[in-house]
């Protein structure tokens, strides 16, 4: 078993049946026990709760099978994923390193059902779940009304959802929004993008604003400069730009925080979200301060007479690793558990 971190076990009342929900990123797959919750501010109430790295393992039902270990076996299975969830259980994905299917799954644990969600519709389910403290506040004003609220992560690739109120309960419209083509706003990046254009036809936003497009944008850069990347890995360009050990993975940075700056602001208006952006996930919790200060805030708000709009808008840095098994839990208990 590999885990990155021991499960949490709290008390079970045996008149709520548990299940299992796990959030399927492209290098980690976190899993927890749930049930429903008796405080309607914390619906979720995780009752077990670990995380494995993908490349240790040949597929999610050996994940799925290591947590339930020797324990109860549960009836009902909800993933969040990245990539397209078709209506046979299947997922459309570039981003998972092994095919997930619901069906497959169950023959395989002998579960009942296994439900399927986009990854970033789950979070959406669970970005008001967030305490205060675990959020960082990078412009608009502290509170908004009850409005459309887009979530936004980039990780492994881009996610998005719009969380949208309505009379009868919210809902949720999972988008594919890193896959719309990159827009450039500056000569150096028109440079960056033009030098993509080289190996692809179509240079889409998770190319640049994702864990491997911060890479794309330094390798970018690199031949731009003439020099020779050095630097292999997300972390490496992040750890590199943050100690200021090398000037080209700053740039990369900060290029990145300006692109991602500039596309918030784009969806906000495409959305209308009216209710605040929600930036969750990723790698954002790792550079944080980095994007305080960078020009993120300023590439938002450069849209014209579009910019007093969005100032109006609060957008948050939401710190939650929990959030995509809340989300795909709170999911499943509105649509299935009754």
């Amino acid at each position: 078993m590999t885990a990155a971190s021991q499960p949490v076990v709290r008390e079970v009342s045996p008149r709520v049946p548990s299940f299992l929900a796990a959030d399927v990123g492209g290098t980690h797959v976190r899993v927890a026990r749930v049930q429903a919750g008796a405080d309607p501010a914390h619906p979720v109430q995780l009752l077990a709760y670990r995380t494995y790295r993908n490349a240790d393992h040949a597929g999610l039902s050996a994940i799925l099978a290591d947590f339930i270990g020797d324990g109860p076996r549960p009836a009902h299975c909800v993933v969040a994923t990245a990539g397209h969830a078709r209506a046979d259980g299947t997922v459309i994905t570039a981003n998972v390193p092994w095919p997930l299917s619901a069906r497959q799954i169950e023959g395989e644990l002998g579960l009942r059902e296994v439900f399927i969600v986009n990854d970033f519709e789950a979070v959406a389910y669970a970005a008001d779940q967030v305490d205060a403290q675990g959020v960082l506040q990078l412009c608009g004003p502290a509170t908004a009304p009850r409005a459309p609220t887009l979530v936004v992560g980039p990780g492994t690739g881009l996610g998005a959802a719009v969380w949208i109120p309505t009379a009868r309960g919210a809902v949720v419209l999972a988008t594919e929004g890193g896959q719309p083509t990159l827009a450039a706003s500056t000569e150096l990046e028109m440079a960056i993008v033009r030098h993509m254009q080289r190996d692809r036809r179509h240079v889409s936003i998770e190319h640049a604003l994702s864990g491997p497009g911060l890479i794309n944008l330094y390798n970018a850069l690199c031949a731009i400069a003439d020099c020779p990347a050095c630097l292999t890995t997300p972390g490496a360009v992040t750890a590199a730009a943050l100690d200021g050990s090398d000037a080209i993975a700053r740039q990369a940075l900060d290029v990145f925080c300006g692109l991602l700056g500039s596309t918030i602001g784009d969806m906000a208006l495409a959305y209308g979200a009216h209710g605040g952006v929600y930036l969750a996930g990723g790698i954002l919790p790792q550079i944080r301060d980095f994007l305080q200060s960078s020009s993120f805030v300023e590439r938002y708000l450069n849209k014209g007479p579009m910019s007093e709009a969005l100032a109006r808008i609060p957008v948050k840095v939401v710190e939650h690793g929990q959030l995509g098994v809340i989300g795909a839990a709170s999911w499943y208990l509105g649509r299935h558990a009754h």
